[in-house]
């Protein structure tokens, strides 16, 4: 099974990127995830640049999106919304059929952040019929160093935890 782990941060040193990156590393046998941290490298939505005139970087996306079985999305919030980068790219998904049917899931890397959940249930659930709210999982990573996000991620609790999310998800995706 095939996973895209969409980071919702521009950021270069992202919280929410680590995250997504050593969950991809510990993902179980038959999970393969690859980890898209360039939000903030696509270019502004414009319907005039929709169908023939969708920049390669969105057709690059799509594609990715096309190709996974399921995506994993991790975002940070930002002025009580989310952030303007992950809104652009699903603002370019919106109007594709890649979408659509995708299964989507949640990961969060923080204990606050709830106006950004919020909007993004509200979101996904708009874009797909498949969104998949009931299985999370949040960790507090909140100010974390990179190294410090990997040890804490390497503790077996958090290992279970990661496991069973991602069980739950391939789960879900295998039944439908």
């Amino acid at each position: 099974m095939r996973l895209l782990a969409i980071s919702g941060s521009a950021r270069k040193a992202s919280t929410n990127t680590v995250l997504l990156q050593e969950v991809a590393k510990l993902a179980p046998d038959g999970i393969e995830i690859e980890v898209f941290a360039g939000v903030g490298d696509l270019p502004i939505f414009s319907p005039d640049r929709e169908g023939k005139n969708t920049p390669p970087e969105i057709l690059a996306l799509a594609t990715k999106i096309a190709q996974a079985d399921g995506l994993i999305i991790s975002s940070p919030e930002y002025i009580h919304a989310i952030p303007g980068g992950l809104k652009n790219a699903i603002d370019w998904m919106v109007s594709r059929e890649e979408i659509i049917d995708k299964p989507v899931a949640l990961i969060h890397a923080s204990h606050g952040g709830e106006d950004v959940l919020r909007s993004l249930r509200l979101v996904l659930h708009t874009v797909t019929q498949r969104f998949d709210e009931d299985n999370f999982v949040r960790f507090l990573l909140r100010s974390k160093t990179p190294d410090e996000i990997r040890v804490f991620l390497a503790t077996q609790e958090t290992q279970n935890q990661i496991f069973d999310f991602l069980g739950k998800f391939k789960s879900a995706i295998s039944t439908e």
